[in-house]
């Protein structure tokens, strides 16, 4: 048979046996960390406005992005109707295919004026170029004291035959 025998051990006064509540990591955490109560909160509300200034970026990209695809677009057709007005004496007495200057600026204007939007047309015997300028108001903009995104687009068109 074996023999066990129990060894006992002695601890000298003010010596620790093991792990207690004031030994450890997370303790010395807890009681280093009390001057910093609050900090998640105030980190917490510094997210939050990052987060809704990114947001209103997003938002306010898209109306200008928005506002420029229908400017290109207005454009795009105010110049195809002031390319379409061909000098006709060039076309039956020479056979060429120009654009009146004149007629080509009156057609786009019109255009312009038609669908409520403001721009600057100039014709050329060559090709007619449409400046849109389309205003749009802004929906948090507003809160820096920009009231309205104001974005332009160009568009040009030449007359073609074939």
């Amino acid at each position: 048979m074996t023999r066990h025998t129990a060894t006992s051990l002695t601890r000298r006064p003010g010596q620790h046996s093991g792990r207690d509540r004031s030994d450890g990591p997370l303790w010395s955490l807890r009681r280093s960390g009390r001057g910093d109560r609050g900090s998640a909160t105030a980190f917490g509300l510094f997210l939050i406005v990052v987060v809704l200034v990114l947001a209103g970026a997003m938002i306010e990209g898209g109306t200008a992005m928005s506002g420029r695809g229908h400017a290109t677009d207005i454009g795009q057709q105010a110049a195809r109707a002031g390319a379409d007005k061909l000098d006709l004496a060039a076309l039956r007495e020479n056979g060429l295919v120009r654009i009146d200057p004149a007629a080509a600026e009156a057609a786009a204007s019109a255009f312009l004026a038609q669908v409520g939007e403001t721009g600057t047309v100039t014709a050329t015997p060559a090709q007619v170029s449409v400046t849109v300028t389309v205003t749009r108001p802004g929906i948090l903009v507003p809160i820096l004291g920009i009231d309205t995104l104001t974005v332009r687009a160009t568009a040009t068109a030449a007359p073609i035959t074939g």
